[in-house]
């Protein structure tokens, strides 16, 4: 079947549609090449064994770990016949820090400055989650000030996340001005969160019991003007990339994965999202204040790379909503916990009192001690399902902590969306997946 170019154009994803009744029939987009995908019994049998025809030989092929558009140190490899990818296997371990296994030689306080550098794209994210499980086994409640403080920075993280996927997919694929323009606006954000923590990267202000301190004076403006500013340029990212029929031809039916490869893989985010499936955690199974906050999950119809990008641009208007509501409601208090055990004492106090100086002192060297029993909690990271598994002893370290980082579990898709491909689309399905390596590896 002919395919013309406007059977092929679907809406521009400010037009994304809302989740279908259960039962709803979900229509693929056929690819936009002119490789056919193969038949179950032909996938069988190069699954057995290579493909044995004189007259249709394969090559392996290694791409990366050192390949500029596998978003870091992964490698593929790719089994090749000419220009088309018949398998593909993710390798990964290059980047392989070990942060887990450290998680359990740090204290609870300490913890903190560990997960932070998994997902280097979104560290604010590692550091929620790792304090959300710590305070289960603790069984604190934060105040209510501290959670609407981790909200806005989570949000403007995930704003900051996939303005990061702007720019990379668009250099990528050629889209040159948008690895600038994307960056550009991600600095904004970077440059308020270096002022209220006092770092660009890998902060550490999420803590067991609330945040390190309060946002600082002008904190609303600040917030405001980052919010005022980024429609203007998400229309502009639409007028260069959106309706840009280069653009689409590359992205439009390349990397296609069906609802049901994406449920078998435990694949979640906007990856799930663009299969069709509403599938968030902030919805499903709301923590800190979403169930306070109006927003929409947007899903596609086709799980292609647009829709994966189409999503991403517009969840960054979505969290745009949150943010807003949150300068609106952010209640007033404290920003941590008051529990002397859990809280060290507040700055001034040292230079006042011996007692609160050997408090300082054994809070900051020995920790505090958790609880025994085990806990999973997950957050809904700009990359899917992000859970921390902990496990106390009763000790003031974690006897066994273990992240899931959805990286590395997306990155199982990679051999459906490439499979029977050209190559030069393999670069467009890596990059609808955005993997952080940092996070794979941990």
């Amino acid at each position: 079947m002919t395919i013309t170019p406007d059977e092929t154009v679907t809406d521009p994803p400010r037009a994304l549609r809302t989740p279908e009744p259960a039962g709803g029939q979900l229509h693929r987009l056929p690819r936009l090449n002119s490789v056919l995908r193969m038949s179950e019994v032909q996938a069988a049998e190069l699954a057995d064994q290579p493909l044995e025809d004189e007259n249709d030989q394969t090559m392996l092929v290694n791409m990366g770990p050192s390949h500029p558009s596998t978003h870091g140190v992964l490698r593929l490899m790719l089994e090749m016949d000419g220009e088309i990818v018949r398998r593909s296997k993710p390798i990964i371990g290059y980047l392989h820090t070990g942060m887990e296994k450290t998680g359990e030689s740090l204290t609870y306080l300490q913890g903190g400055t560990n997960v932070t550098r998994m997902d280097y794209a979104s560290p604010l994210f590692n550091e929620l989650v790792f304090s959300l499980a710590t305070e289960q086994l603790l069984d604190v409640e934060i105040p209510p000030r501290a959670t609407w403080i981790r909200m806005l920075m989570c949000e403007m993280n995930r704003i900051a996340s996939h303005l990061l996927f702007m720019a990379t997919n668009g250099m990528d694929l050629g889209a040159v001005s948008m690895m600038i323009y994307g960056w550009r606006e991600r600095e904004q954000v970077l440059r308020f969160f270096e002022k209220v923590s006092g770092l660009r990267m890998n902060h550490n202000y999420i803590r067991p019991g609330g945040v390190a301190a309060d946002l600082p004076d002008g904190w609303r403006d600040d917030v405001l003007f980052l919010m005022d500013m980024l429609p203007p340029r998400l229309e502009e990212y639409d007028i260069l990339m959106t309706g840009q029929p280069i653009w689409r031809e590359r992205l439009q039916g390349v990397g296609v994965l069906s609802p049901e490869e994406a449920l078998a893989l435990s694949v979640t985010g906007p990856v799930l999202r663009s299969t069709g499936i509403a599938r968030d955690i902030r919805k499903d199974e709301p923590y800190l204040a979403y169930d306070e906050v109006d927003f929409d999950v947007l899903v596609g119809s086709y799980g292609d790379s647009y829709d994966c990008y189409a999503i991403r641009l517009n969840e960054i208007r979505e969290s745009i909503r949150i943010v807003r509501q949150i300068v609106e409601n952010m209640p007033k208090g404290d920003y941590r916990v008051q529990d002397t055990k859990v809280t060290p004492p507040p700055r001034t106090r040292i230079d006042e009192s011996m007692e609160a100086l050997i408090h300082h002192f054994k809070i900051f060297t020995e920790g505090f001690k958790v609880p025994e029993g085990e806990v999973y909690v997950a957050v809904e990271s700009p990359r899917g399902e992000l859970g921390c598994y902990l496990v106390s002893d009763g000790s003031a370290v974690p006897y066994r902590m273990h992240i899931r980082a959805p990286s590395l579990v997306n990155l199982q898709c990679l051999p459906h969306k490439m499979a029977d491909g050209l190559v030069a689309d393999a670069v467009a399905s890596i990059s609808s997946v955005d993997p952080i390596m940092g996070e794979v590896d941990r």
